[in-house]
């Protein structure tokens, strides 16, 4: 029997490589032939780039770049095994996690720095590159990063405008005279998992600035100044991105990515799946074994679990998952093809102490799926 284990990354617990080696040796326990494949997931967020890497034989590139309120920090992205793609997620450079809770401040805050990994990915002479857009701190429609790539930003009066989501109020014209020309020859594609638009009810200020620190107040004005950004963008640009899904993902950083450097939208999950060679690596396997932190009902949108249950069903191969916890509507799960599922956890464990207990419950777990799985062959 050859079975596939295909996790997504357990935030806060375990990367995806490390959940594969937790519920590989758990099966081992219980069946120690078996064929095991294994093949860590993710869906544009947190954990594709390692993912991606680790299955192309890439390599990490290390780099320095401002953080959401200008600092310098180190950040980094991946180059595929033959050079030719740079996978970027805007997370470790422009991302939430980046602020404590008290700078929390999408008036403030720019997406610089996911502008410079690009550049540093440019100078690499990759042809191809893969920004995930997902934990966001920023609410500047990507100012921030397109400035970073040369384009300028200017107010009524002509003054440059700085790159933060308060600014966008003021901007009056674009000039993308100065956007980096090898733009012109590199292929950008953004793994986007939700279809906001840019502003309204709908859009990145008002569904997503609270999160982000934004007052009901500060709400208003963020979302007032990324209409004015679509509103620029298509008088200079010639481009309509205020309905486009997905414009609203990461702070209108998606909408920036299409105006500014002409990037075309797809699912993460997608991109991740075509990238790591999903398909083939599944080939021939009796059963395929997925996972991540917590099952619920919004898994059936976009998230790891779902793409590697399509897969697998285009083959024909049975999918269960085993997860850190479910949620009460975990069974919506079963319409996208994964059969069973099952809760690694075993007593109420604080966030904190994830890393520590959450490997052992996953571990043990997983052999416990194995004894059934032994079972079923005996009879």
């Amino acid at each position: 029997m050859k079975i596939a284990i295909v996790p997504n990354a357990f935030k806060g617990s375990l990367t995806a490589a490390q959940a594969a080696d937790c519920i590989e040796r758990g099966f081992r326990k219980a069946l120690p032939d078996l064929c095991i494949v294994k093949i860590p997931m993710a869906d544009g967020g947190d954990g594709t780039v390692l993912a991606i890497v680790a299955a192309t034989g890439g390599r990490p590139v290390k780099c320095r770049v401002a953080d959401p309120l200008g600092r310098k920090i180190r950040s980094g992205f991946g180059v595929t095994g033959d050079g030719r793609t740079a996978v970027i997620e805007m997370a470790s450079a422009s991302g939430l996690a980046l602020l404590k809770p008290g700078e929390r401040n999408p008036l403030l805050t720019s997406s610089r720095g996911t502008g410079e990994l690009i550049r540093a990915a440019l100078d690499l002479k990759v042809k191809e590159i893969l920004v995930g857009i997902g934990g966001s701190a920023t609410n500047d429609g990507g100012m921030g990063m397109a400035r970073a790539l040369g384009v300028r930003f200017y107010d009524q009066k002509n003054r440059e405008l700085a790159d933060n989501g308060g600014a966008l109020a003021t901007l009056s014209r674009i000039d993308i005279s100065g956007l980096d020309q090898r733009l012109k020859t590199t292929k950008v594609l953004v793994a986007c998992d939700v279809d906001n638009p840019l502003c309204g009810p709908r859009g990145a200020a008002r569904v997503y600035g609270p999160q982000k620190g934004a007052t009901p107040a500060m709400v208003n004005q963020l979302d007032a100044g990324l209409k004015r950004l679509a509103a620029v963008i298509k008088k200079d640009l010639g481009i309509k991105i205020d309905k486009l899904p997905g414009a609203g993902a990461a702070g209108g950083l998606g909408a920036g990515l299409v105006a500014f450097l002409g990037a075309r939208m797809r699912p993460g999950v997608e991109i991740v799946s075509d990238a790591i060679g999903l398909e083939s690596k599944l080939a021939g396997c009796n059963l395929v074994v997925t996972g991540e932190g917590r099952l619920d009902g919004q898994t059936v949108f976009g998230k790891a679990p779902a793409g590697v249950a399509r897969v697998a069903q285009k083959l024909g191969i049975p999918v269960i998952a085993i997860c850190g916890s479910l949620s009460p509507d975990a069974g919506k799960v079963r319409a996208i093809g994964i059969a069973a599922f099952f809760s690694a956890l075993e007593e109420r464990v604080a966030e904190v102490d994830f890393p520590k207990h959450g490997p052992g419950m996953l571990e043990r777990c997983a052999e416990q799926v194995g004894h059934l799985i032994a079972l079923k062959l005996k009879i």
